[in-house]
Order: C-alpha cells, then sequence, then structure tokens
C-alpha cells in the first residue's frame, strides 16, 4: 500500500484520475482472484502483496477525485461519508468471515473481493474525467465539453452559478512541492497521516491484546473488541456533519484534544465497564479524524496539477508509518504496558495539533482554486512570526 500510494499519485497526475482509478482496480481484482487459488503462502503473500499495490493506490485517487467534483459548501460532508462507507467495511468483512470461512475456508473470501472490485470496475467505465485535471494539463476543449455535459444536467434543476474568473496563476511542477509555498501543507498533510496511521495500526489493531493484559479473557477480549469499534462508525458520521459546520481545522484539533484526554485515561481503567466506556470513546476520537484526515483535509491542501503526487507522497510516509508503529509498540508494550503506547500516540496527537494549527488551511466551504492562495499566505504568516 506504501508502493501503491506514491505510484498512484504520479501515473494520476500524469495520466489522469479516471485511467488510474480504473488501472489500480483491476490490478486489485484480478489479484485477489487469482489469490483464490494460490497454491501455498508464498504465492499468496506475493498476490496480497500486488493487492496492497491497488488498494494503496486506490486511496490516494479516489479521495483526491472526488474533491474535485464536489462543492465547495458539501465538500466536506460527502468527502467524510464516504470515510464512513470504507470504515463499514471492517465489521461487514468480519461478518463474512464469521460466515464463510469455518464451514467454506478463506478462499471464498478472496473470489469475493475480486468480483466485487471488478463490478466495480465496470460501472466506473463511465465515470468522467476530472475537468480540473484536463484544463490544468491543456486539454481545454475536452474540459469545456465536459463542463457544458454537467452544466446541461444541472440546468435541468438548479439554476446556473454566474461563471468564475478563470485563475492565473500557473500550474506548480513537482519542485514547487518544495518551495516556501507548498512545503508546509506538504509537512501538514505527511504529519496527520503519519498520526492517524499510528493511531489505527498502534492502538486500534492492538485492542484485543490490550484488553488481554488488562486482564480480560480472549473470549471477552473479541466482544469488547467488537463494541468499541462500532465507535468507528460513530466517529465518521461525527465528522461528516462537523466537516463543514465547525470546519476542518477545528475538528481536527478539538478530535485530537479528544483522543488525548480520553487516551491519557485508559491506561488507568481498570474495571470493565469503565475499560469498555473508555476504550468506546477513545474510538469515537480517533474516527472523526479517520474521516477528516482519509476522506476531506489531505486532499483539499494542494493545486489540482500536484494534487495525487502530494498526497501520493503524504500517503506514503503515512503508510510507512503502518510498517514502523507495529515493531515500535512490541517495545514499548513489553517495557512500559499499554501507557506507554498510548503516550506515544499522545505525542504524536500533540505534534498534530501544532502543525494543524501553525500551517493548515481551512478549506470548508472554498473553492479549491481559492485555497493555493491561502497555502501563500500562511506561509507568509508563519515567515514573519
Amino acid at each position: 500500500m506504501t508502493l501503491g500510494s506514491l505510484l498512484a499519485g504520479f501515473l494520476g497526475d500524469r495520466y489522469g484520475r479516471r485511467f488510474t482509478y480504473q488501472f489500480n482496480l483491476m490490478i486489485f481484482g484480478l489479484a485477489s482472484l487469482a489469490a483464490a487459488f494460490a497454491p501455498d503462502i508464498n504465492v499468496l503473500n506475493g498476490l496480497r502483496f500486488i493487492m496492497g499495490v491497488g488498494l494503496g493506490a486506490e486511496i490516494v485517487v479516489g479521495y483526491g477525485t472526488m474533491t474535485e467534483f464536489i462543492p465547495p459548501q458539501t465538500r466536506g460532508k460527502w468527502m467524510a461519508f464516504m470515510a464512513f462507507v470504507v470504515v463499514s467495511g471492517l465489521p461487514a468483512t468480519a461478518i463474512l468471515g464469521w460466515a464463510i470461512v469455518p464451514g467454506f475456508g478463506w478462499r471464498p473470501l478472496f473470489v469475493i473481493a475480486g468480483i466485487g472490485a471488478l463490478i466495480v470496475w465496470y460501472l466506473r467505465k463511465v465515470l468522467p474525467e476530472s475537468p480540473r485535471w484536463l484544463e490544468a494539463n491543456g486539454r481545454t476543449e475536452e474540459a469545456e465539453a465536459l463542463m457544458k455535459t454537467i452544466e446541461h444536467e444541472v440546468a435541468a434543476t438548479t439554476p446556473l452559478l454566474p461563471p468564475l474568473t478563470p485563475s492565473s496563476a500557473p500550474n506548480p511542477s513537482l519542485k514547487a512541492l518544495l518551495t516556501a509555498s507548498l512545503l508546509p501543507s506538504m509537512v501538514v498533510g505527511s504529519v496527520v497521516l503519519i498520526t492517524i496511521n499510528a493511531l489505527i495500526f498502534g492502538f486500534v489493531n492492538w485492542l484485543p491484546t490490550f484488553f488481554v493484559q488488562q486482564g480480560l479473557s480472549v473470549t471477552r477480549s473479541l466482544t469488547y473488541t467488537l463494541v468499541i469499534v462500532s465507535g468507528s462508525l460513530i466517529g465518521c458520521a461525527i465528522g461528516a456533519v462537523a466537516a463543514d459546520s465547525l470546519g476542518r481545522r477545528k475538528t481536527i484539533i478539538g478530535a485530537s484534544v479528544w483522543t488525548i484526554v480520553f487516551g491519557s485515561i485508559y491506561p488507568f481503567a481498570k474495571e470493565p465497564l469503565l475499560v469498555l466506556a473508555t476504550g468506546f470513546l477513545l474510538i469515537v476520537g480517533i474516527y472523526v479524524l479517520t474521516a477528516m484526515l482519509y476522506g476531506v483535509y489531505t486532499s483539499e491542501l494542494f493545486p489540482t496539477a500536484v494534487r495525487l503526487r502530494a498526497n501520493g507522497i503524504c500517503n506514503m510516509f503515512g503508510r510507512g508509518a503502518t510498517i514502523l508503529t507495529p515493531l515500535v509498540v512490541v517495545v514499548l508494550f513489553k517495557s512500559y504496558g499499554v501507557g506507554g503506547v498510548l503516550a506515544l500516540m499522545i505525542a504524536l496527537l500533540v505534534m498534530q495539533i501544532v502543525v494543524v494549527w501553525a500551517w493548515g488551511i481551512e478549506p470548508a466551504k472554498r473553492g479549491l482554486e481559492a485555497l493555493t492562495a491561502s497555502t501563500t499566505d500562511i506561509t507568509s504568516r508563519t515567515m514573519r512570526a
């Protein structure tokens, strides 16, 4: 997924959102079907690696493409709602595994994933290319033709808005990501994705282990995990409501503070009900951040010409955290218990608050073209300070 995130960014900016979106899903679907017939564990792991490349690409291109289509007034709601749908796949997969694996083994799960991916691949053939990407790459006539089609569809039910004045700013190149105007956004994007991936893979995925260490049986720990992780859907729903009404920065900072508070309480919880309640509230905070950071914020930080490459690089660092975090968690857990693990998570959250407060832009209810100027303004203000 780390490799897929990086590759998708470069392919998406070079060859278009639509092509890359379809290409990575085809890779995932075909590899998943092949995995169902894997003769041994080495072949299975190799095919799962290929599936990971396709899935990592899907996250970058999927959210980036939606960002370029949704109107500013409701962009946060719909992007966070997509994160809600994505997260709902976790309990759905668990239910499928519970219902299928005992009687039929693991292979049908790969068949279901592969066929499902290829069905979506077929349905997505009608997905239009992003007009913003077409315009940014000099294909103005194609962009204009697509916009006329969209306007004709909208005009049947809603009066059209007056046209905006076209931006005269040149399209930035990849080197621009290291300049004073975009480097702060690169830092923000990388830090928030490192933090959220560390939270998920350093805490959420370790819940059964933590419960056992806190004196709960394995059976009860799995039950408690199911109850607490249900907070993930609630957290994403809160994120969808807050994204446009409160704004991205306030929601990210508020959810970070919430997570710090309950993360500080959690190691001291001993009674089962207190463990359950504190863990549930902690998960809610983590998944408000998941909705914001996976689904909304990072796709809005960069201009169209470099949006997917910048996102791909930030996601590469974020996915890299999923490789390193479990190794660090093992050391901290053995030496300091759950408290040591959460101390690391809290430190990352504090860093996230500082970075988003200092360098983060506020995209809520604002057009994407207007946000590039915001990054320059924030950089200038920070340099003066």
